[in-house]
């Protein structure tokens, strides 16, 4: 018998390293990364990975903000579900955004998540550990993080509440994000100004 075992994850909302994706991933860079990778480097990054910088059609390096609940999971992913890669799924409710990953690796997994401004969902995590260079340990985040971990950006919708943002991790593998809606944006300030 498996037990399955669904671990609620902490939404940070304090950017503690403002500069942490200040390296671009090129795509150039992602392809000398993926010719070079091992197995687990292409299950991070691969087609299918909702952290593939390809996941849209085109290179789009994932520590950019991608206007994600814009589109249809069905129609933008239509190519990677018909050959049955395809490992994520977002859609709405009247309450709710819901994004739905299957997390790279196996085992235990690292994962955050971030609310930045209001504005940004931010989903990352290690894939490998990093190595100590000097005397000084900088955040894996601040230099080639594609080399040790993996990052996706999201645009928050604007009827979306980042304050009410939960996150579910199953097995260590299936991410599960609800955003929780707005049900009046107005109301919303207007309470907002009445507790200031």
């Amino acid at each position: 018998m498996t037990t399955t075992t669904h671990k609620k994850l902490e939404i940070f909302t304090d950017d503690q390293t403002p500069q942490k994706w200040c390296v671009l991933l090129r795509e150039e860079v992602f392809k000398k990364l993926m010719s070079q990778g091992s197995p687990i480097v292409h299950k991070v990054f691969g087609g299918g990975s909702f952290f593939s910088p390809l996941l849209f059609g085109k290179f789009f390096d994932p520590s950019d903000a991608f206007p994600l609940w814009e589109f249809e999971s069905d129609i933008l992913l239509s190519s990677l579900r018909s050959s049955g890669q395809s490992t994520i799924d977002w859609f709405q409710t009247d309450q709710d955004y819901v994004l739905k990953a299957e997390l790279p690796g196996g085992g235990k997994n690292s994962v955050q998540v971030y609310a930045e401004n209001g504005k940004v969902l931010e989903i990352s995590g290690q894939w490998k550990q990093q190595q100590p260079k000097t005397n000084t340990t900088r955040d894996w985040r601040s230099e080639q993080w594609w080399e040790y971990g993996y990052v996706r950006r999201l645009e928050l919708p604007q009827d979306a509440d980042w304050r009410k943002i939960e996150a579910y991790v199953t097995n260590d593998q299936m991410l599960e994000i609800k955003l929780h809606k707005i049900k009046n944006p107005l109301d919303s300030d207007n309470n907002q100004n009445a507790t200031a």
